[in-house]
């Protein structure tokens, strides 16, 4: 018996193009879940922590290098934090995990993290060598920290819109246990 007759091929030999409009890498990132000005936010967010991170890094010298070092370590895990959020939202990974818990997450990730590079922003200002890496850096955690905080202002926006559609209107609770539920 020849190994053709028996054996047929388990495998196709040559798959062609792509099979639909987004192929490889393209294929697992979705944009869509985030509304166009919160993705736009995220972008920022990304980016201009990761600037504050690289013109502090180019910092030689400090006179006060507490400040200094308290903005490298916020900047740096601002925008880390910033790309894992990004990840969870336009991968696959956000359909394994409860959304509910994702947008919390999120949120609070957000709140914090903006605030604290707000803070490190204050520090680094009043402990600076007024170098121009120094202002550069300084510069871009003020406006990262706004585009945090933006967001989280977007966010509880959101939230508090939600959380009025869902409340019953105009009906108090004590109205509602004294009518009867046939009427």
């Amino acid at each position: 018996m020849e190994n053709g007759a028996v054996y047929s091929p388990t495998t196709e030999e040559d798959p062609g193009p792509a099979r639909g409009p987004r192929s490889g890498l393209a294929a697992y990132f979705f944009l869509d879940r985030l509304p166009g000005p919160r993705r736009v936010l995220k972008g920022l967010q990304l980016l201009l922590s990761l600037l504050a991170f690289i013109c502090e890094e180019v910092v030689s010298q400090c006179t006060l290098c507490g400040g200094l070092y308290f903005f490298e370590f916020v900047s740096c895990s601002a925008f880390l934090l910033s790309l894992l959020i990004l990840i969870v939202y336009c991968t696959p990974f956000y359909e394994r995990v409860d959304a509910t818990k994702v947008k919390s997450s999120d949120f609070y990730i957000t709140l914090g993290t903006g605030c604290v590079f707000l803070l490190a922003s204050i520090i680094f200002v009043s402990t600076h060598d007024r170098t121009s890496a120094e202002i550069a850096a300084i510069v871009f955690g003020f406006l990262a920290s706004f585009m945090f905080l933006l967001d989280f202002a977007i966010m509880l926006y959101e939230k508090r819109q939600e959380s009025q559609l869902r409340k019953p209107e105009n009906t108090t609770r004590a109205e509602a246990l004294t009518e009867p539920l046939n009427a």
